[in-house]
């Protein structure tokens, strides 16, 4: 949701945008392993709502060549820095050119948190838990090389704030005509999977309306265990609602699907994917009453990814990963060494 909002300030800056994505090999040249495929991150960026078009296979140093293929005016970025892997700016060119925009990054989330949080299998990030030691540690620890702290890819606490979340809310009343489509599930870590599920679900009528009910962190952590939902809740309401299949997001939904939840939304339809569903708390089906309503359906992804997939990749490039993480701190640092001898000048 941090790239999302990112994308989000970007589009309110100019009227069309393009969004150019890495390949496999360049992200593996200049920072690491990359933890989804090209094809992945293609389509991932592609269901985001702000975006109108994106650019396969883009260089990883911004041209001004680059630009003009596009028609762009100009390029966008956040405030945190991108290095080649020998150092450089990436944006030099196009910032000379005065054809850069910078937008603000989101404050407490990253990449690398979130596999922080992968590793540590603590509850700890979870929205209502007393922090535990080890998250607490690798929080402090986070970032800080050996001469201190980055600002950019430390982690700070997410907080969520009702500007937020209207700013993702895409604010439509169900229309006359629409049908209502309700699914449920814990979103985390939003990917692929469901993308390509709720892209499926969005077929399934001319006019949908998609309200996506998320549990509550610990109803996710009853039936998933571990330390999942590795996202919280106001981390995951904001990933759903940056995806452009859905219209709505219930915050905290009850694990069971009730008569009140479909009526007071007026739910024709209500889908759920190829994954297990899990028994409620007192071993009764959550999907008991649209089935006895006959507006149950099963819907297939056709994807097989799964959260569960994502942390065994994390888990199998771990060492790579924290390698990965040490070097893009300590090349931070560099930066900001020099920035500050520069002020001192």
């Amino acid at each position: 949701y941090g790239h999302s909002n990112q994308l989000r300030q970007a589009r309110a800056m100019g009227d069309y945008l393009i969004v150019g994505v890495h390949t496999d090999e360049e992200i593996a040249k200049h920072k690491g392993p990359p933890v989804f495929t090209q094809e992945e991150r293609y389509k991932m960026v592609q269901a985001i709502k702000w975006v109108d078009e994106i650019a396969p296979g883009a260089p990883y140093v911004t041209t001004l060549e680059t630009l003009d293929k596009y028609n762009c005016d100009f390029c966008v970025h956040g405030d945190d820095i991108t290095l080649t892997i020998d150092g450089k700016d990436t944006y030099e060119e196009v910032k000379t050119a005065g054809r850069y925009r910078e937008c603000k990054r989101t404050q407490g989330v990253s990449t690398t948190d979130l596999v922080g949080r992968m590793l540590l299998m603590t509850k700890a990030h979870h929205s209502n838990i007393d922090e535990d030691l080890d998250y607490r540690k690798h929080t402090d620890n986070f970032g800080k090389g050996p001469k201190g702290h980055s600002p950019w890819t430390g982690v700070s606490q997410f907080l969520q704030t009702s500007q937020k979340i209207i700013q993702f809310a895409s604010g439509k009343e169900p229309q006359p005509g629409d049908t209502i489509i309700y699914v449920a599930g814990a979103f985390d870590l939003f990917h692929i999977g469901h993308v390509d599920f709720l892209e499926k679900v969005h077929q399934l009528a001319e006019r949908p309306y998609i309200i996506a009910g998320l549990h509550f962190d610990q109803e996710v952590n009853r039936y998933k265990g571990k330390n999942y939902p590795i996202m919280n809740i106001h981390e995951r309401t904001l990933s759903v609602l940056a995806c452009r299949y859905v219209s709505e997001v219930v915050i905290g939904a009850p694990y069971a699907v009730t008569a009140d939840l479909l009526d007071h939304f007026r739910v024709t339809l209500v889908c759920h994917g190829m994954t297990e569903v899990v028994p409620d708390k007192d071993g009764s089906d959550p999907y008991e009453e649209p089935k006895r309503r006959s507006i149950f359906q099963l819907v297939d992804s056709g994807s097989n990814l799964t959260t569960d997939l994502i942390v065994q990749r994390i888990i199998k490039n771990r060492l790579e990963f924290e390698a990965r993480n040490q070097k893009k701190e300590a090349k931070e640092l560099a930066v900001l060494e020099a920035m500050k001898r520069l002020e001192e000048k």
